[in-house]
């Protein structure tokens, strides 16, 4: 299991929202400067620190040579891994897929517009309010990145839905949403073989993870790999 951000010596979270949805309850917590995003329990992200979360996005970029590439995030969460990709010119065209209503919320009236920098008003990005894992597997426009932070890793996952996104099945639809020579970037908390594994299984290429140190525990990763 991962390690949860360390936390002494801040304050107590305050609850600012908490919906309830078709995936299970969100919420959206405050504690001292920082906001905190839980799904059904599960911390998923906070506003502490995005280094995992532009690397996400610069990796990604590193990995092509093609002008201008496409990029699809999945999803917003606290904004970074958008922010990130929308102060880098190079990128064209920016979609990213949140499945969650209150999230977008969040961003467009509430605390997280300050961490997202305003990118929703970009016009190279679209916000996608739909759920990531069925949107692969749809017929649909390609991309020459897909950068994906919906889970807490392969292996912990925030809904059991989601699962499938590591599997034959969801990294096959990954592929056919990829132009050729595009890049996959997944972030983790923790390292993943198995998934390393599947990546190479299901055709990919180039197959490679990125270590970020944290403060305490194992490093966070991100996972690319290239479609051939």
């Amino acid at each position: 299991m991962p390690v949860l951000p360390d936390r002494d010596g801040l304050d107590a979270p305050v609850t600012l929202d908490r919906r309830e949805g078709p995936y299970g309850e969100v919420v959206l917590r405050q504690r001292g400067g920082h906001f905190e995003i839980i799904a059904n329990g599960c911390f998923l992200m906070d506003t502490a620190d995005g280094r995992s979360e532009r690397l996400l996005m610069q990796a990604a970029l590193d990995e092509l040579t093609v002008d201008r590439p496409s990029v699809l995030i999945g999803g917003l969460g606290v904004g970074f891994s958008l922010a990130y990709a929308a102060a880098e010119p190079r990128w064209g065209r920016i979609a990213v897929a949140e499945r969650e209503g209150a999230i977008i919320d969040w961003h467009r009236t509430g605390p997280l517009a300050a961490f997202s920098q305003h990118a929703l008003d970009d016009p190279r990005v679209a916000v996608l309010h739909t759920d990531l894992v069925a949107y692969l597997a749809g017929d649909g426009e390609t991309y020459d990145a897909l950068c994906l932070d919906i889970d807490n890793g392969p292996d912990w996952t925030v809904t059991d839905s989601n699962a499938g996104l590591y599997g034959t099945d969801g990294l096959a639809a990954a592929r056919r949403r990829l132009a050729p020579g595009g890049v996959l970037a997944v972030w983790s908390a923790q390292p993943s073989a198995a998934f390393e594994k599947a990546l190479r299984t299901a055709g990919f290429r180039d197959v490679h993870t990125l270590e970020i140190p944290v403060r305490r525990g194992v490093p966070d990763v991100v996972h690319l790999a290239r479609r051939a």
